[in-house]
Order: C-alpha cells, then structure tokens, then sequence
C-alpha cells in the first residue's frame, strides 16, 4: 500500500469516527508499513488536505459542473489528495498525482462514473492552475470555519488575527528540550548530527533545539538514551517562570505526557521532588516511562483526578503546576483538525479550569506559587478564569513573569503567547503567590 493510500484511509477514518489525525496517521502508518519516505508523504498529504479544507473546496467549485455538497465522501477525500499535490506539492508530477487519484476512485467508491469524475476534475485543475480565483475571505483562505475566525478576532489584539492563521497552517518545527542532566546542548547538537539530524539553537529559549531530518524520533539512538524529550519553548516558559528553588516539593497537576514534570525536573537540578499526576492510568504510564528514559528520579507519577482533593496534600506544596484541559486553540498547527471542533462544546470548559484552579490551590504552603497555564488564546479559558478564581481567594496574588530578553517586561502576572509572533504554540501563563 502506498502513501496516497494510507492517507486516504486516514482522512476516511478521521472524517467517519471522529478520530485525531495525528492518531490515526500514526496507526494507519504502522499498520501499512510504509517506508520512511511514504510515511512523511502520507503525513504531508493528511496535514495538507485538514489545513487547506476549505482553500481546496473553494477551488473544487470552480472545477466541479456539478454542487460540491452532492459529491460522495470518499470522492471528496480523494480530489482533495490530488488538488493538494496539483496546487500545493512541486515535486510530484501533476500526471502522478491524476493518476493516483484516479485508481483511489476505482478501489474505493462503487459508484463506475466516480472515477472519470476525478479524473475530469484533476485534469482539469492542472489546465488551470493559474487561471482560478483565488479565496478573498480568511475562512476560504486559510480554511478556519466563520465562527471560529470570529471567536479568535474577538480574544486577539487587533492586527493579530492574521498572523495566526498563518502560522496555524505552517508546518510546525520538530523542538526539543535538552536534558541538562545528562549532556550539553553542543554535545547533544555533535552527536545528532553524528546522526545524520540537523540541529539548531532555538532563537530565545535556552537548552532548546530545532531539529530537521529525524525521521522516526523515537528510533534516534540519543532519544532511547534520554538524552532530550519533545516540548515546545512555550510550555517549557511556562515551567520556568515558576523559579523553582532546587529542593522544590512540586505537583504537576494535569501532567500527561509529562513535558513540564521533565521541565520542572531539569530545573530543580534532579533534586527536590514532584508529583506528576494525570486522570488515566495509561497517560500516568507515558509520564513514569518518559521520566525512566530521562533518568528523572525525582518525579512521582500518580493517577489522579485534578478536581479531587487529596487531604494530605493540603498546604505541602512549594509550587503547583496547573495546565488545565482547555479547547487546545493555540496547537492547531500540531492538530489541525482542531479548527473543526464543535464550538459549543467548548464554552462549559472555564468551569471545569475555575474547579480545578480552585482545587489545587489549596496544596499550595503559605508563600508558595501556583501557575495557571493552557494552550489556548481566549481569555474566558485564561485572564477570566484567573481573575474569577482571584475573586474568590484574597490569599492569592498575581506576580510579574521574568522573561527572556525577547519578550516586554511584565508587569502582570499574565501573558499570552499568540501563534505568528515568538514561533511557538499559543499559550497563556500566569503566576500566582499566595500570601505567607
């Protein structure tokens, strides 16, 4: 089975069970055993068609003699595939990527006709590939519904919005966080490169590389040797803007996959301790493997749930690290199907954070620090929770962010990092002291 394949299988199984891209891709890769070569087309091709959805369908009415909304499914799916490579992939050939689409259409849509009308369509794309309007609004240009543009305009500065959707269909760089614990960033840059990986200092976050050629990371003899873990600059910030003294007693309350119990490990010099903690016991697994590879013997992993107290944690914790589920906004670039989630669903979310938020501020000593984080811009998930929760604890305050250099001086306590602007995801931090 080839790439174009497994993509397609890939996009029928996301669209028909609701399933994650990047999950399903990751199965379907392995189930296919694609070469590492097909398995980065494949990906291509399935990140390409979920961030360009609606750039393609606008040209797809151009194209069609016919209503878009009465094409088959699988037909869809698979023109899709063929404008994406048409319009968006120089490399292959407009007669491979035809031909392809065409043979998807014989395998996999019942209906004689439907392969004559890929072909026809496809064919008729490579004619006119530089003769066909282009997409004028946003939701057509970068394939973001109408509602969700007018969500994210109204959480964003203005002049900003843009940048975003940019940025949200931009391939994502690989980033990894050096374990200081065990190498050098130079040394760990020598020895991927021995590899045969690129790696370059990030612009602004310390002990970060921006890696290129990996192939499967998790194969990369210096990932099996701990020797770094994945995690972009902004969660890591969020970590260090807590300054954890190196005998820190910390809980990590919604941990999974562990990249800030790793990060507040690093920081903490291996010494002190944490609690990583997460609600499935499959998730608290990918934590205490993750800290076992990275030789991290100060983390704890734990199942547990966020909204529960735990009576003996009460007021033992120097730092409490809150990344609390959120509508995951600021990470479309990783999960591009994101954009497509049912808004309504999202907006019983800032009670679910206040209860959380609530909770785990009462493991917080005297004098401690409790940071507030998701990966999302709207305030009602950040800023109003924050202030809802400061609204009912008057032993809590909120306390300037130390940042790097590139970032303004701060003065509230709060920031939110916006897709387009520090090349990271989009995340909100905020710190929070309680009283002594």
């Amino acid at each position: 089975m080839g790439a174009r394949e497994t993509a397609l299988n890939a996009l029928i199984a996301c669209r028909k069970d609701g399933g994650w891209a990047n999950g399903v891709l990751k199965d379907y890769i392995q189930r296919d055993r694609l070469s590492p070569r097909d398995a980065g087309l494949a990906t291509r091709l399935v990140y390409g068609v979920i961030q360009n959805r609606g750039r393609l369908d606008f040209y797809l009415k151009q194209l069609l003699t016919g209503k878009l909304k009465d094409l088959h499914p699988a037909v869809r799916d698979i023109l899709h595939l063929g404008l994406y490579q048409v319009y968006e992939l120089d490399k292959i050939p407009d007669s491979a990527a035809v031909n392809e689409a065409v043979g998807l259409a014989k395998k996999y849509v019942k209906n004689p006709r439907a392969a004559s009308l890929v072909n026809g369509v496809l064919r008729n794309a490579v004619r006119t590939k530089s003769s066909l309007k282009e997409p004028v609004s946003y939701a057509d240009r970068y394939s973001h519904p109408e509602e969700l543009i007018s969500l994210l305009k109204a959480n964003l500065p203005k002049g900003k919005l843009e940048g975003m959707l940019i940025a949200d269909n931009a391939a994502p760089q690989m980033v990894v966080q050096v374990n200081i614990l065990k190498t050098s960033a130079a040394k760990l840059v020598e020895i991927l490169e021995n590899q045969g990986v690129s790696a370059q200092p990030h612009g602004w976050m310390e002990n970060c590389l921006v890696l290129g050629g990996t192939g499967n990371l998790e194969q990369l003899d210096a990932f099996q040797e701990g020797l770094f873990y994945v995690q972009d600059p902004a969660s890591k910030l969020s970590v260090l803007c807590a300054k954890l003294p190196k005998d820190a007693k910390v809980l990590d309350c919604c941990a999974a996959p562990g990249g800030k119990s790793f990060a507040a490990a690093m920081a903490m010099e291996g010494a002190g301790h944490i609690t990583s903690c997460d609600v499935h016991a499959h998730k608290t697994s990918l934590i205490a493997n993750g800290a076992a590879r990275l030789g991290l013997t100060n983390i704890t992993a734990k199942q547990q749930d966020a909204t529960k107290s735990v009576p003996e944690w009460e007021g033992q914790m120097d730092a409490v690290i809150c990344d609390v589920p959120c509508s995951g906004l600021g990470i479309i670039r990783k999960k591009p199907d994101i954009r497509y989630k049912n808004l309504a669903e999202l907006a019983e979310l800032p009670a679910l954070q206040l209860e959380i938020l609530r909770n785990q501020a009462g493991y917080v000593k005297p004098g401690g620090v409790l940071m507030y984080s998701t990966c999302t811009v709207l305030r009602r998930e950040n800023e109003e929770v924050v202030e809802a929760f400061l609204r009912e604890n008057d032993e809590f305050y909120r306390e300037p962010l130390e940042l790097p250099e590139v970032f303004p001086k701060n003065d509230t306590g709060m920031l939110t990092l916006i897709p387009g602007e520090y090349d990271t995801d989009g995340f909100f931090i905020c710190r929070l002291r309680r009283k002594v």
